[in-house]
């Protein structure tokens, strides 16, 4: 599946899904962390999506695939 730019929104709740919870945020970052430690932050700037880089890093430090990261992605 081909990977394409998410809304900050979207990412949020794909991580929601996995287990990540919202613990604070700064300026316009949101920081989430995982129950195990690891901890993801996703810029939200209105009106703008998070482009294929900065997604293909977030779902690597999420440790799931590509795939399946964009099939929750739909699903939301």
């Amino acid at each position: 599946m081909k990977l394409k730019p998410l809304s900050a929104n979207k990412v949020i709740k794909v991580l929601d899904k996995l287990g990540f919870k919202i613990i604070r945020k700064k300026g316009s970052h949101v920081i989430l962390k995982h129950p195990d430690g690891r901890v993801i932050i996703v810029p939200v700037h209105k009106g703008e999506k998070i482009g294929r880089g900065l997604l293909r890093k977030i779902i690597k430090d999420a440790k799931i695939s590509k795939d399946e990261f964009m099939k929750m992605a739909k699903e939301i």
